[in-house]
């Protein structure tokens, strides 16, 4: 109780700071009623940390408050970004990229970061309008910019907004940038943020970086010739409200396909998402709008992006000819099997080509780049680790995809994150191909399945909000390295990876060391039957997320699907108990 008392004093004292002249008349009304409010839960949500830069950036929900996304603290943070890029870049003209997607207040982020930016002397070059993540990533690098900053909170619920930070290569900051930037923002008072902007170096830009782009994405093309043949594929695309609504059918268009449909109601700009409950692709309630339209269309998929366009899903007929919504592993999965095997077969693999995937996305990708030579990496969740592997093996290997099991892919180099315009239109052609062999999506997935061993995956979020909800996070994966599981759902395991401690227990008891190039707060153990659990809290968001990958050898073919999911489930079921979730 005595804790308590001095965590609502000590956020009392924050809020009042924000009762001062320097934050506008809205904003001190706001803090005002959290502050006469008997009950303290929103003052100790919005005061009682400051809004840090995660693995993404800034990620917030927007309003007043230390914790809270508001022009205040993108000021700070844009403020502190400016002054790392001028001392890192000393004596140039630094310029950057500015752009936003759909969401509420992004378009008064977005000018506001590009007036701070240019107040110190950076120039800005600010999109018209909402543009697509990977759009933003690729003008970066297309106009030799030492940074850049999107205004989106991805997938994220409406009440969200955020703040993505990107460095000269395109992609989002690793140490130490990150680092740096965070020691400058942490030093930023609110009367240092220079507010008024210099018109005079705020460029904006639009259509010609749009035209620029899709020529770009034409280069994750394997074969035009079977797009040709099949130009007739009929597509269903929904932008979910947000920014791939313009770009995504273009760049279709651009690739030979002619027949695609979209869905009128997500075609409207909203931040609100009026049609979703969650504009999350990985939602299969997100979908329903445009598998109703397909099947009204008799469509053979439907597509869709999230409202910035980085992720992207995908829903296929099955064998009955009835709608099913593929996993991130599975397209995943589809994507490096057909980029390899018809690269393989069209003469493209000179023997330097190599493909990425996180740690946490299925193990399935390693087996079709082993069995076909081609040299596969490992790294952590989030895209700017895919970013760092092109950016190291640059001029020595040729990148030739990556991806990860949150439904995001990039088959190509010049953009830096994943890119759902690219890997739409490179699904559209595995679809054709499919088709030109008279097979749909779902009978190549279950192919690749018989050719490479059948794998369920699933994940689980555990959401733990606010402090409580931190600390309680925190307390878990204690506790998981204090006591680790003994076997997962019956299954013995015989590795048990630290990426904190950088650390390999095998189950005889031997260390050996992980080489990758930083630490990170997750645990892996992989088991004698391929069973692989990995755990690690979100940087983003306030969760706690654990992925599951069964195998199940008895696969011999489509026949076997259901039989071998409802055994994996079961399984997956057991393995929860294993955790106590």
């Amino acid at each position: 109780m005595e804790n308590n008392a001095q965590l609502i004093a000590q956020c009392e004292a924050r809020a009042k700071e924000w009762l001062a002249p320097a934050f506008d008349e809205e904003t001190r009304k706001e803090v005002q009623a959290m502050l006469d409010n008997p009950d303290k839960t929103d003052l100790i949500d919005a005061f009682y940390r400051d809004l840090e830069f995660g693995t993404g950036g800034l990620r917030g929900i927007m309003g007043a408050g230390t914790n809270r996304m508001n022009k205040y603290i993108v000021g700070m943070a844009t403020q502190g970004f400016a002054n790392y890029i001028l001392k890192a870049f000393p004596g140039k003209q630094c310029s950057v990229v500015v752009g936003h997607d759909c969401r509420n207040n992004g378009r008064m982020f977005a000018e506001s970061v590009a007036d701070i930016f240019s107040a110190n002397g950076i120039k800005v070059y600010l999109f018209e309008s909402l543009r697509p993540t990977p759009e933003i990533s690729f003008a970066i690098r297309h106009l030799g910019c030492q940074a850049g900053v999107n205004v989106t909170a991805s997938h994220n619920p409406r009440e969200y907004n955020g703040y993505k930070a990107y460095w000269d290569d395109g992609a989002q900051v690793l140490a130490p940038h990150d680092i740096g930037i965070i020691d400058e923002v942490n030093k930023v008072k609110i009367g240092d943020v220079k507010f008024e902007g210099n018109k005079d170096l705020i460029i904006p830009i639009g259509g010609e970086m749009d035209w620029d782009y899709i020529q770009a994405v034409k280069e994750a093309m394997v074969d035009q010739e079977v797009i040709l043949r099949q130009k007739d594929l009929n597509i269903v695309y929904s932008p979910m409200h947000g920014t791939g609504r313009v770009i995504i059918p273009m760049a279709l268009r651009s690739w030979g396909f002619q027949n695609i449909h979209v869905v009128p109601e997500q075609m409207v700009i909203d931040g609100n998402f009026p049609t979703v409950v969650s504009p999350n692709p990985e939602n299969a309630e997100a979908m329903t709008l445009g598998m109703k339209l397909g099947t009204k269309l008799n469509a053979d998929l439907v597509i869709a992006s999230d409202p910035d366009a980085d992720r992207l899903a995908i829903v296929c007929r099955n064998s009955k000819g009835e709608w099913e919504i593929l996993n991130g592993n599975q397209t995943c999965m589809m994507f490096c099997w057909y980029i390899i095997a018809n690269k393989k077969k069209l003469g493209q693999l000179k023997g330097n080509e190599f493909l990425v995937k996180t740690i946490v996305t299925t193990e399935v990708i390693a087996e079709i780049a082993r069995k076909n030579g081609v040299e596969y990496n490992d790294c952590y969740t989030g895209f700017k680790w895919i970013a760092n592997e092109i950016r190291v093996n640059e001029g020595k290997k040729k990148y030739i995809g990556g991806g990860e099991e949150s439904f995001g892919f990039l088959p190509f180099d010049k953009v830096r994150d994943k890119d759902s315009p690219a890997s739409i239109c490179l699904i559209c052609e595995i679809a054709a191909w499919a088709r030109d062999n008279g097979m749909t999506l779902y009978d190549l997935l279950m192919n690749i399945y018989k050719e490479y061993g059948f794998s369920r995956e699933f994940t689980i979020n555990v959401v733990r909000p606010g402090k409580t909800g931190a600390d309680e996070i925190k307390q878990m994966m204690t506790d998981f390295r204090a006591n680790p599981p003994k076997d997962l759902g019956g299954s013995t395991i015989c590795l048990a990876k630290d990426f904190q401690s950088l650390e390999a227990k095998k189950a005889d008891g031997t260390v050996e060391k992980i080489d990758m190039p930083a630490t990170s707060n997750v645990l892996q153990w992989f088991c004698t039957d391929g069973t692989k659990v990995s755990v690690r809290p979100s940087g983003t968001e306030p969760k706690i997320k654990f992925y599951l990958e069964v195998k199940d050898p008895s696969f011999k073919g489509a026949a076997d699907y259901e039989r071998c999911l409802k055994a994996a489930d079961e399984k997956i079921e057991a393995i929860k108990k294993s955790l106590n979730l």
